[in-house]
């Protein structure tokens, strides 16, 4: 092997490497919330809604978990103009996170609601508690025991996925480190240094969502 590296030209881009991380984080952040918002909406409507509403969230996660992540970025960011509607590059990407991220986790979701015995909803009914005080104040606080582990696994392979968004040159680490690499000539030496940066993300969300876990129910999470 004759290869000789050098990172020298990848501590003068440290700069950009950070505003990448930092991109990244905030897309993945938002990206997060509002998968976690739509699947809370979905596995309800999954579960308890009329059963037409059922047959269209069930199509719509099987159509998501069923076609490649890339597929879905280009229909929206290419295949959207065609019809008059137009988003930028980072507007493209949340939106294709968001409807990857919130088809896994509707299915997540949905597993912890089933999870909760179903005598404890129908005592709910009998004690006159409405449907939505009954998902509310019985039914999501035990289910989220149940789910925040996958969550946590899920929220963390949504933010390595974001590397893919650089198809469209959304702003964010990958999308940075193909600026970093066409400038300097140092491929190997700049997709190490992202490889390093997505390693220490995930560890970092895997901590934080031990925290919270450990915080809610007083116990170590298990993966």
């Amino acid at each position: 092997m004759t290869y000789v590296f050098h990172f020298g030209d990848m501590w003068n881009a440290r700069d950009e490497f950070l505003m990448g991380t930092l991109l990244t984080l905030q897309l993945s952040a938002l990206s997060m919330v509002l998968s976690l918002i739509i699947a809370i909406v979905g596995a309800v409507a999954r579960t308890s809604g009329p059963r037409p509403l059922q047959f269209a969230v069930m199509a719509y996660v099987e159509l998501i978990r069923n076609t490649p992540f890339l597929v879905q970025i280009f229909m929206i960011f290419f295949g959207l103009p065609t019809v008059g509607i137009r988003l930028d590059a980072n507007t493209g990407a949340l939106i294709a996170m968001v409807m990857n991220g919130s088809a896994y986790t509707i299915e997540i979701v949905r597993a912890g609601i089933v999870s909760v015995d179903r005598g404890q909803t129908e005592a709910a009914t009998a004690l006159g508690l409405h449907r939505w005080q009954t998902y509310r104040l019985i039914v999501l606080p035990q289910a989220l025991r149940v789910v925040l582990p996958p969550l946590g696994s899920q929220f963390i392979l949504l933010m390595l996925n974001s590397s893919v968004c650089s198809a469209i040159s959304a702003d964010e680490l990958t999308s940075a480190v193909l600026d970093i690499q066409g400038r300097t000539f140092r491929a190997f030496e700049a997709f190490i240094v992202a490889a390093g940066i997505y390693f220490i993300l995930s560890l970092l969300f895997s901590m934080a969502f031990a925290a919270v876990e450990r915080a809610a129910f007083g116990r170590k999470a298990t993966r």
